[in-house]
């Protein structure tokens, strides 16, 4: 059957070729329709490995982007902590102002990882059922339907965790040392600068600055911390199974579809 078709297709370019030359056009019982015909196997082969080179470029364009995110991070903690403990008298609020700071590259990070996802599920879904059966010589996929998924994402790309869960992951994944060196640090800050404190007394002098009282900072720095707190504890965890992945509960039913931008 293939061998017939491939004997149309042929005589079909041939067709063509002639009549560009002639000025006249393919005849209609020639019409190659690629859309209806059979993939054979090889054409379907090629197919998957393209789509997975693919996904996995993207994947890993994604994957930079993240490590990107997190050396900006790393670079403003260096930077404030090189300024408050330098020459002269400079206030502990520097290193309040940097904890905020880090929460906004967590929070661009995490919307990078939301996406980042995307790409790395569908790479993951093809290995599990296409690579991992081939290897094994046991053509059986683990996911019956995995063709479907990848192809419904593709046509309409989703988000497999939410926004809180991805904080989440790269808060324990990466942004804690950096949260715990700053606070660390602003600790040591008001208790030696700008002369150690020897009492609560002195300890409240150097949290107060200009008008804003000593108890301020220490309030912020609580909300900081309940927030932090709040995130690891609070969000659902992410699925552990690539199938549950795909399916993720949390996702709400309104949960925009992403466009490849």
């Amino acid at each position: 059957m293939f061998g017939a078709k491939a004997m149309k297709r042929a005589k079909a370019a041939e067709s063509v070729e002639g009549g560009a030359g002639a000025g006249r056009g393919m005849p209609a019982d020639l019409a190659v329709d690629l859309e209806s015909d059979p993939l054979t196997r090889p054409e379907y082969i090629s197919a998957i490995v393209h789509l997975y080179r693919g996904e996995l470029h993207r994947a890993n364009a994604w994957r930079m982007r993240l490590d990107n995110t997190t050396n900006w991070a790393i670079l403003t903690t260096a930077a404030l902590l090189t300024f408050s403990f330098g020459d002269g008298q400079h206030s502990h609020w520097t290193l309040l102002a940097g904890l905020s700071l880090v929460s906004a590259f967590l929070t661009f990070e995490a919307r990078r990882f939301r996406l980042a996802d995307v790409w790395r599920a569908r790479v993951r879904m093809i290995e599990e059922n296409f690579y991992g059966p081939l290897l094994r010589r046991k053509l059986d996929s683990p996911e019956a339907l995995w063709g479907n998924l990848v192809a419904d994402d593709l046509f309409r790309p989703k988000y497999k965790i939410t926004h809180f869960q991805a904080i989440r992951l790269r808060l324990l994944r990466n942004y804690w040392p950096i949260y715990g060196v700053l606070l660390l640090a602003w600790c040591v800050h008001v208790t030696l600068m700008p002369v150690p404190a020897e009492s609560w007394g002195e300890v409240r002098r150097h949290l107060s600055t200009g008008l804003i009282p000593w108890w301020v900072s220490l309030a912020y720095l609580g909300l900081m911390i309940t927030g932090g707190l709040a995130i690891i504890f609070l969000p659902p965890k992410v699925p552990q199974t690539e199938m549950e992945h795909w399916s993720n509960p949390t996702l709400g039913a309104g949960e925009n579809p992403i466009l490849d931008g």
